[in-house]
Formats: C-alpha cells, sequence, structure tokens
C-alpha cells in the first residue's frame, strides 16, 4: 500500500512538474465583484498577447460559470485524451492560443456544475497537473468573483512554479470599488504581486460618433489606485463592437482593427512581452 501511494504521488508530481515547466509566466485576473468583466479583460489579454508573438494559454476555474468557450468561439469542442495527458483545445490553426475550461466537460451547455468546495479543488489541482500544456510564454488564470476556494488553490498550486502575479479589474461605481478592495487585501495576505488595476466599463463610446459617456461614472478605479498604491493600467469603456465579437466567439482584434477601447490591454501586453511581468509591479 505505501508503495502504491508513494509511486502515485511520485508520479502526480513528476506530471505536473513536467506539464507547469513549459509555461514562462503565469498572471491571474481576479476581481472581488461579479459581473466587472474578468473574463473579458482575460480573454482579450490573452488575444493580445498573442498578437504581441507570443504563444498563450488560458485556463478558466470559473467553474460555475465557465464563459471562456463562448468567448473565444470554441462551444462544442472537447479535450481529447492522450498519453501524457490531457490535450488542451486549441482556437487557431497556429496553436498559438489553447484553453482549458470546465465548458469542455460538460454534457450540454445548459449543465449546472453543483460542487462543493473539495471537488472543486480536485479539479483545479487536475486542470494544472493533468494537462499538456507544451511550451507557453503566459497562462491567463480566468477566475470567480471572491476570495474563496476557487483563490486558495490556484494560488497554492501556482506559487510552486513562480506566479508573475494578478491583474485586478473593477467597474468605476462604490458598490464595486468595495468588494475590489477586499480582493486587493487577499493578494496582499498571499503575497500575490499586483501587475495593475484595470477599470472596465468606464463610459459607454458610441458606434458612430465614437463620443464616450459616462453611465457608470468614472474614476473610481484609479481613486483606488491612488489610496492603495497600485498601478492603474487604464479605462476600458463600454464598446458595442466588442460585445457582439465576443459573442459571436470573434476576436474583436480581427474583425474591428480599428477598435481602440481596449488600448490598456494592448499597451499591458506589449509592456509585457517587452519587459517581462515584473516591469509593471510598482505603481504608477
Amino acid at each position: 500500500f505505501f508503495f502504491f501511494f508513494f509511486f502515485f504521488f511520485f508520479s502526480a508530481t513528476m506530471s505536473c512538474t513536467d506539464n507547469m515547466n513549459g509555461i514562462k509566466h503565469k498572471v491571474l485576473v481576479l476581481s472581488g465583484k461579479g459581473g466587472v468583466g474578468k473574463s473579458t479583460v482575460a480573454a482579450n489579454l490573452a488575444l493580445a498577447l498573442v498578437r504581441a508573438g507570443n504563444h498563450v494559454g488560458v485556463l478558466d476555474v470559473d467553474l460555475c460559470g465557465p464563459s471562456m468557450a463562448k468567448i473565444l468561439g470554441l462551444e462544442g469542442k472537447e479535450i481529447h485524451q492522450s498519453s501524457a495527458g490531457w490535450i488542451p483545445v486549441y482556437a487557431d490553426k497556429e496553436k498559438r492560443l489553447c484553453c482549458v475550461s470546465i465548458a469542455f466537460l460538460l454534457p450540454d451547455p445548459d449543465a449546472a456544475v453543483v460542487w462543493r468546495g473539495p471537488k472543486k479543488n480536485a479539479t483545479i489541482k487536475q486542470f494544472l497537473e493533468d494537462v499538456c500544456w507544451g511550451e507557453l510564454d503566459y497562462l491567463i488564470v480566468d477566475t470567480p468573483p471572491g476570495t474563496s476556494d476557487e483563490h486558495i488553490s490556484i494560488t497554492e498550486l501556482l506559487s510552486k512554479f513562480g506566479m508573475d502575479g494578478a491583474v485586478i479589474v473593477t467597474t468605476p461605481q462604490n458598490v464595486a470599488l468595495t468588494d475590489v478592495r477586499k480582493e486587493i487585501s487577499f493578494c496582499e495576505k498571499l503575497q500575490i504581486p499586483i501587475l495593475g488595476l484595470l477599470e472596465n466599463m468606464s463610459g459607454y463610446t458610441c458606434p458612430h460618433c465614437a463620443e464616450c459617456t459616462n453611465i457608470f461614472s468614472s474614476g473610481g478605479g484609479k481613486s483606488l489606485c491612488e489610496l492603495r498604491r497600485i498601478r492603474f493600467l487604464g479605462a476600458l469603456p463600454i464598446d458595442p463592437r466588442l460585445g457582439t465579437s465576443m459573442e459571436d466567439g470573434v476576436s474583436v482584434f480581427d474583425r474591428h482593427p480599428d477598435c481602440s477601447s481596449l488600448q490598456p490591454l494592448v499597451d499591458l501586453a506589449n509592456e509585457l512581452t517587452a519587459a517581462g511581468p515584473g516591469a509593471v509591479v510598482a505603481a504608477e
């Protein structure tokens, strides 16, 4: 029995090490509040990194509300098993963008994931240990809202292999900022470097005249950054072109090359590519 346990543990550890060693950088996308656009930021940061010449993986650990398959145009795809482990689903022929999500394992899109913490933790561990990620420049991890089981599990697992830090997402309203402050405290408590904060839904960009109207106010994210001394990465307005592109599972960078709404993400991707994540940790 002890020999079997040792063999199983050693094999799992070696598998995890082999699969994770090919990933150069790991970045979490976090927010204490739901509905602020974490998946939007995670998906488009990944697409921007691909445009900058990187090989990128996206890990969707929002087990109860997975949306990456929809956003990346991968609905109906399946994860395949190989002798070395699970093969992620690729979004392009060149295999520069891949994704792993619980959505690829569900019997139908309307199936609910009704799991307690231990099963969630085991699934997240399996996503890291048993997936053949290959050689990646970046692994972008899309997380659910809050500071609970999924966040603790992914943080503990990634910390063993070097985690570059987190991008925090908020919207301008005080009701969102209140929860985001808790997420900042979570990162500080677990010693997760904060790469910066993005203010999403910061105004509405008219598709006809390009004028921006502050529907939900603006500036809350920047003020929070000044208060907590973290970097403000920029503001992302509501842009209907982005929304329709994501609904259709098409990259907005391909469909609307002139779209400037995601410029802060493009700038972040270019900066990460040129200098590495460590260069963007300090507050401005």
